[in-house]
């Protein structure tokens, strides 16, 4: 108990002196916070900001959106998936946006529709936040409207998939990743399914194969057990091949020497859907924090989902971009 009080107090003392995104004037590189005017229990909901070197007012740059998984920070995601390392090197703005409900800073979640938490028993409005964070971001940097992108991990997967049919004429593509469009907190509950997309949108997906947090094949959890079920990742994906107009058989290639299966619905078109299911990866992000740390002879060592994203998400834009805001 006491080791897990000094490690709150740790990650509360470095969250605490993250820099304050200033309001105005040149920001040089690096990553902000910024507290919005939107209040959570009392708190004052945030994100972070990640900003590359080269922002000029005349250059619109496109902005990602990376939401972290249930119970965890901004500051977490963004050292697991790379996106700052990316961002600097190809000049564009990333997020991170806090989830609701936490505790010094930690212990955050979104409300997905399905999951999770208390987030999603009092039907917290996280599309309207992120809403916000996207409106805020744009007020204070130059953003290219129709080059806007979110990617989610685990319950921020669902928050992506909820956002992506929600506001899909806000985004450009999207990328869930160990994530569900659907589900039940428990067997009395109704099963809630993201509603149909406004629009087409490219999507590409990551889902381990054993996870055992979010079954690739749907149901209940077989780590977590409880009552709580998902609908599988062809259920999520088919949501969006029907919505996208893909053909229903996939093109299939095998990367990583076997480890990574590739499935390509409506492949080389605008409103393409890709799923990638992986061997072997349990529920964790697919990137360099974690295959840089495999033996060198491992297949999957240097695997970095954000790069795949990062190359998916350049060939799209949003032609017919309209944000609300």
């Amino acid at each position: 108990m006491r080791k897990l009080l000094l490690f709150i107090l740790c990650v509360f003392c470095l969250w605490q002196c993250m820099a304050s995104l200033p309001k105005e004037g040149p920001v040089r590189k690096g990553t902000y916070c910024k507290k919005l005017n939107i209040s959570l229990m009392g708190v004052k909901r945030s994100y972070l900001l990640h900003v590359p070197g080269s922002v000029k007012a005349d250059q619109p740059l496109p902005l990602v959106i990376v939401l972290h998984g249930a119970f965890s920070i901004g500051k977490t995601i963004e050292k697991e998936s790379g996106f700052s390392e990316i961002s600097d090197r190809e000049s564009f703005l990333v997020a991170y946006p806090e989830g609701g409900y936490g505790l010094f800073g930690l212990f955050q979640h979104w409300n997905a529709g399905h999951c999770c938490g208390k987030a999603q028993k009092d039907k917290t409005d996280d599309v309207g936040f992120l809403e916000s964070v996207i409106r805020d971001i744009r007020d204070r940097f130059p953003v290219d409207s129709a080059r806007i992108y979110m990617v989610g991990f685990s319950n921020g997967g669902m928050m992506t998939y909820r956002f992506a049919a929600e506001k899909t004429n806000i985004l450009a593509a999207a990328a869930p990743m160990a994530a569900s469009a659907g589900g039940r907190a428990s067997s009395e509950d109704s099963l809630w399914v993201i509603p149909k997309p406004k629009n087409k949108l490219p999507m590409i997906i990551f889902h381990a194969l054993d996870d055992p947090n979010v079954p690739f094949e749907g149901g209940r959890s077989p780590k977590k057990g409880g009552e709580r079920e998902y609908l599988s990742v062809q259920q999520s994906v088919e949501i969006w091949i029907k919505n996208n107009g893909c053909k229903e058989i996939a093109d299939i290639d095998t990367l990583f020497v076997g480890r990574v299966i590739r499935s390509e619905w409506c492949e080389g078109q605008e409103n393409e859907v890709d799923l990638y299911s992986i061997k072997n990866w349990e529920h964790k992000w697919p990137g360099k924090y974690y295959t840089n740390k495999l033996k060198s002879d491992d297949p999957f060592s240097g695997f970095d989902a954000a790069e795949i994203i990062w190359e998916f998400f350049k060939k799209h834009k949003n032609k017919e971009s309209k944000i609300d805001l």
